[in-house]
């Protein structure tokens, strides 16, 4: 017999109907922060717990693991580690601009180290904290019943104190994320006040009070006002946030570079091991150390190679390369008083905090008007009871049902009733009449005065305005926790340094052996003989250059790549192998490593005799694949790389043939397979030189005595013809001499 079949859905539809759920829950139940109050459900359950406890700024601390037992065991099903770690941060003075749990014990550092574990550290909430949750207690806010239906939790606090924009918010949902900064309390309640008084005030008056973020680790923020003005009447931006550093005067003229503060996010101890590793790999070698000095302040001490250099090209350098400055997105999407997730500007979350700061009031006010008129009640029925004090007592002593019994003589309610039944033979003392209709006459002014207040909506404004006031004199720029921290200046436009303008120009000599290992020996050597390799290895190249020149390597593959000289490994080694800083194949060989000239062509042939000219300009690539420049197909590749010089070529092939033709014969180009320099049948071309026909061909033997063939004439033809045997006095090995200057 079959199994009962269940109902058939559709997969698309059900997928679709359980990713939506998930992504909702995500999206409200996690990632976003509510509008009110600025706190997602994790934080708000950790602050109510904590409140449960009695952990108020006056009272004393408990263990952390306390709180964490209570949010998930009461109110948060989820990991300990994780509701621990929301904990922790709103402890970090460096990760919150202004914390909402005071906290004891090791809460981690801005280098990264984790908080201890939560058996060690204690906490207690702050005042802002309270101020987030004052008049709980006041029917202010809706509670909800807890994931197990054994308790209750608020929706959303009460939120006296701008916590969204002050603290901020980061957080990835299903296909939305969020990214607010922090600001300055001071600014944003000044802010708050204009609104009240002008609701439709433009964001470039609110901007006058709100200049922009104040995040928690300082830092200078450098974007322009127009940038920032557009982030926050959208809601979406970034703005590039910089470190904050001095200049320290040192003895002889030398100086050192500061660090004291580094943007929001970024760990010191990361900062720094990026830029040792940059220096390492002389990507930074304009920088001679840097030693972390910090002790409770920040103090990254960087020291420069020389005193010449400029402190201002040199960070520049370091904004441009490293986390010194980095970029913080702006998307400030939160849900709004209905629940509904949405990108609010700057205007818009105030208003939408301050419409919740009138509903807290609104209710408040009923909330104590409910509780005034129920006492009321209850004083009038006991004043009733001393005007009428005898037959109050004969009715208690001799009636049956008393309480029917008082209602039915005075016309008392049940609770008035109830209430002349509870009394304590002291209270009807003659000083106790009295005290109750103080009491009475109090209450009566009260009520009074709280239905004017729900009747008029200045009041109300002016009320939630005192208590703005309040919170910016408590947490004002005087205080050491109001004050602002991130600076705003406007970059200049000429700061684009190069990095070859702080590298001190010092001579060089560059050594690449015929295995690959490549150094750069300080001084120019004047006798390549006595230069060492290891063992097996001899010299390929070895030419003078100086710090600041660039490299130019032509590969038998026919690319070309770019090195610094700057970059290359000391030469107190064997310095490192090439190929660790190109992508050369093992198959591949070095055809000519140089410096660069910016001025100078190039003459490029291949093995069978195809070349052209080229710029050198073209060689250069920042990749370290390289530029390809000649188009080689094997078995052929490349084999000449020669300055294209004079008005003359003179190719050599491996059939000792010798052809001499015009310079403009040959086309350049940038890049290609060229045309036939010289015919060889089997043979392949051996080597080429350029000259100028005027001052003859210069060529070197291995001995290194010069020879000038000043007439060539009788080598003379076309390009792509065979030649005729070299003249007598070429060298026999093939090769015509250094085709570069600066070679040994």
């Amino acid at each position: 017999m079959d199994p009962p079949q269940g109902e058939q859905v559709s997969l698309k539809q059900a997928l679709e109907t359980r990713y939506l759920a998930y992504a909702l829950s995500t999206i409200t139940n996690r990632a976003l922060p509510d509008v009110r109050d600025g706190l997602k459900p994790v934080h708000r359950r950790l602050l109510f717990a904590m409140r449960q406890l009695r952990l108020d700024p006056e009272n004393g601390f408990k263990k952390s693991a306390r709180v964490v037992g209570d949010v998930i065991g009461r109110y948060h099903p989820h990991g300990d580690q994780a509701v621990y770690d929301a904990l922790v941060r709103l402890a970090q003075d460096f990760a919150v601009r202004y914390p909402l749990v005071d906290g004891q014990g090791n809460f981690g550092n801005v280098d990264g180290d984790n908080a201890a574990a939560m058996r060690y550290t204690e906490a207690r909430m702050t005042e802002i904290a309270s101020l987030l949750l004052r008049d709980l207690d006041s029917d202010t806010v809706d509670f909800r019943a807890t994931y197990d239906g054994e308790d209750e939790e608020p929706i959303v606090l009460p939120a006296a104190f701008p916590n969204l924009l002050a603290n901020g918010s980061s957080g990835i949902a299903v296909g939305m994320a969020t990214s607010i900064p922090s600001h300055n309390v001071d600014e944003l309640c000044t802010a708050a006040l204009h609104l009240i008084k002008a609701p439709n005030a433009r964001i470039e008056t609110l901007m006058e009070h709100v200049i922009g973020p104040d995040f928690p680790t300082g830092g200078i923020c450098i974007e322009s006002p127009e940038v920032l003005r557009e982030a926050y009447a959208t809601g979406r931006g970034s703005m590039r946030v910089r470190a904050r550093y001095e200049v320290e005067e040192l003895p002889r003229g030398a100086w050192q570079i500061v660090i004291t503060e580094i943007p929001y996010q970024i760990q010191k101890s990361r900062l720094i091991e990026k830029i040792a590793e940059l220096m390492q790999n002389r990507a930074l070698p304009m920088l001679e150390d840097i030693r972390d000095e910090s002790a409770e302040d920040i103090r990254v001490v960087i020291e420069p190679k020389s005193k010449n250099l400029s402190p201002e090209q040199v960070m520049a350098v370091l904004f441009k390369q490293t986390d010194l400055e980095s970029r913080f997105s702006l998307n400030m999407n939160v849900l709004d008083n209905q629940g509904v997730p949405r990108v609010m500007g700057l205007r818009e979350i105030l208003l939408q905090w301050l419409d919740h700061r009138n509903v807290v009031l609104v209710r408040k006010s009923k909330f104590r008007l409910e509780k005034i008129i129920a006492r009321l009640e209850v004083l009038d029925g006991y004043l009733i009871a001393y005007l009428n004090l005898d037959e109050v007592i004969r009715i208690i002593r001799e009636e049956d049902d008393a309480r029917a019994s008082l209602m039915a003589a005075f016309k008392l309610s049940q609770v008035q009733a109830e209430a002349i039944l509870n009394m304590r033979l002291r209270a009807l003392r003659k000083l106790e009449e009295q005290t109750i209709r103080g009491e009475h006459k109090e209450l009566s002014a009260e009520m009074a005065d709280l239905k004017d207040l729900l009747a008029s909506e200045s009041r109300q404004s002016e009320i939630i305005a005192n208590d703005i006031r309040e919170v910016r004199k408590q947490f004002g720029p005087k205080t050491a926790l109001g004050r602002r921290r991130t600076e705003f200046i406007i970059a200049a436009d000429d700061e684009d340094i190069a990095l070859e303008m702080l590298v001190e120009k010092e001579p060089v000599t560059i050594i690449c052996s015929q295995k690959g290992w490549i150094r750069a020996m300080k001084g120019h050597v004047e006798d390549g003989s006595k230069l060492t390799y290891k063992d097996g290895d001899a010299a390929n190249f070895v030419l003078h250059a100086m710090t600041t020149d660039k490299l130019v390597l032509f590969a038998s593959n026919g690319r070309a790549y770019a090195l610094d000289a700057s970059k290359l490994p000391g030469g107190r080694g064997n310095g490192d192998p090439v190929r660790l800083m190109i992508d050369l194949a093992p198959a591949e060989e070095i055809l000519e490593i140089m410096v660069h000239d910016p001025e100078r062509k190039l003459l490029v042939a291949s093995r069978i005799g195809n070349g052209f000219i080229v710029a050198e300009t073209e060689l250069i690539s920042t990749r370290k694949a390289g530029k390809q420049i000649l188009n080689v197909k094997a078995p052929d590749e490349a084999a000449i790389c020669v300055p294209a010089i004079g008005d003359r070529v003179a190719v050599l092939g491996e059939n000792k043939k010798l052809l001499c033709f015009a310079l403009a014969d040959v086309p350049e180009m940038p890049r290609g397979k060229g045309v036939r320099l010289q015919r060889h049948g089997d043979g392949h071309l051996a080597d080429a030189r350029c000259y100028v026909e005027a001052e003859g061909l210069k060529i070197t033997d291995r001995a290194g005595r010069e020879r000038v063939f000043d007439d060539l004439s009788e080598w003379a033809g076309h390009r792509a013809q065979a030649g005729r045997i070299r003249p007598k006095g070429f060298p026999t090995d093939g090769l015509l001499g250094p085709a570069f200057k600066n070679r040994l």
